[in-house]
């Protein structure tokens, strides 16, 4: 069996599944004294089973947040600027790229101003940089081809991003110098669109973010911060955070510009409550700290110093991002993205840790090791994957390691949810209020 399969709970006690309006678990069809169970029966079932997992009176609570906790409808609308309204897959922006580049121009906005860049298209860029990439035949054989596109134009499905990003940045050196402007243009044209493809704001109707903080600041105890780390660019967690009045520990100064200053992770907010026999502290609730581990759309570098501060997203042209490529675990190592790596591998070995993700695919090699070696080696600590459909038709090695130690009997539970659907539901669920 594989997480591939349909189900909707998976711990090393049991696997529920939903088989066409059929209910098991451990492959035995669920039934009362009615006769067999009907769906929100066995959705009870499972929010027990969560709720059973998460609550466990644990003192450190981290919360990893991916790309597909932005995606919602996958279509690419924009505003009157050109920037995405709503969140979209990597596989959605590769498109767009294809067909932003196709005519060969591409317009970015320099100092409130219109500039055309003269671009080379995907398919002859890809070529230029020799890249390649493998696809599986009919037959189930990997192949290595160069041609990106499909006979429709298309790009192929297997032609990944990432690969190709890494590509162009490792080829830069060697482009000719007929092509080197033209080279450029076109890799700053990718970002761009990279950019705007993320630059949504919060929309409640659309994310489902702040119901989802809101679930998750009850898990835990209270003197102690919700943890979220994230690897998007976006800015919808601190929006929805701000809608709610709760407060966000992003790593930035509280000063009139926001510097980066890693030492903010560690305070708390408290205030001092005076009653007649002692003197007690009690601490403000919804209080996250927020760890965007490849950067944001609202930091910037301060060249002269290389200090990063925050700003208004809108008034940033390079904002400071690890964009996808291969090499991200690299690029991890600069400032401040060291700092934040290992302060998000400090809250994996904590004792008596919940670690939840939704959103991630654990196709991300620099973050996903770090995470199984956390499982491995913290006997306290606990991990509820939720999303685990976004996972790849072969799953990687990751995954497949992930559902090993799940059969070693590790601490490891999937949940089928996703963070603007149902994921909220069976996170915040308390059976003895049913």
């Amino acid at each position: 069996m594989t997480l591939l399969e349909s189900y909707i709970f998976k711990s090393n006690q049991n696997v529920y599944s939903d088989g066409a309006g059929v209910f098991t678990n451990n492959g035995v069809e669920i039934k009362n004294l009615d006769g067999p169970i009907n769906k929100n029966e066995f959705e009870n079932l499972i929010k027990l089973e969560v709720y059973n997992f998460i609550n466990q009176s644990f003192d450190n609570v981290v919360v990893l947040v991916g790309a597909g906790a932005s995606v919602t409808n996958n279509e690419f609308q924009t505003d009157e600027n050109g920037r995405a309204t709503s969140g979209v897959t990597v596989a959605k922006i590769a498109a767009d790229i294809l067909a932003e580049l196709k005519d060969g121009r591409y317009t970015v906005i320099v100092d409130k101003s219109n500039k055309s860049l003269d671009v080379f298209d995907l398919e002859k860029i890809s070529v230029i940089s020799h890249y390649r990439f493998y696809e599986k035949s009919k037959s189930g054989v990997s192949n290595l081809t160069s041609k990106i596109l499909q006979n429709d134009g298309t790009l192929k499905s297997a032609c990944n991003l990432e690969d190709l990003l890494s590509n162009l940045f490792s080829y830069k050196k060697f482009v000719s110098p007929e092509d080197e402007v033209k080279f450029n243009n076109t890799i700053t044209a990718i970002l761009d669109i990279i950019k705007k493809a993320t630059f949504y704001d919060y929309n409640s109707s659309l994310f489902k973010h702040r119901g989802f903080l809101n679930v998750i600041s009850k898990i835990g105890k209270s003197e102690n911060k919700i943890n979220i780390v994230t690897t998007n660019y976006d800015t919808l967690l601190e929006d929805a955070a701000e809608s709610m009045n709760a407060t966000v520990f992003d790593g930035f100064s509280f000063s009139q510009i926001p510097q980066f200053d890693s030492t903010m992770f560690d305070w708390k907010l408290v205030k001092n409550v005076s009653n007649i026999k002692s003197h007690e502290l009690e601490y403000k609730q919804k209080v996250f700290n927020l760890l965007k581990i490849h950067g944001s759309l609202t930091w910037e570098r301060l060249e002269e110093n290389d200090t990063v501060i925050r700003k208004n997203k809108n008034t940033i042209s390079k904002p400071v991002m690890v964009f996808p490529s291969s090499d991200k675990y690299a690029q991890s190592y600069e400032k401040p993205y060291f700092d934040l790596f290992t302060k998000f591998q400090e809250l994996l070995k904590k004792p008596n840790t919940i670690f939840i993700t939704t959103g991630f695919s654990f196709s991300d090699n620099h973050i996903s090791r770090m995470i199984l070696s956390a499982i491995k080696t913290n006997e306290s600590l606990s991990t509820l994957i939720t999303d685990f459909s976004i996972a790849p038709h072969t799953p990687n090695d990751n995954w497949k390691e992930l559902t090993a130690l799940l059969e070693d009997h590790y601490q490891i539970a999937f949940l089928q949810a996703t963070m603007n659907d149902n994921l909220s539901d069976y996170l915040g669920a308390n059976p003895d209020e049913n």
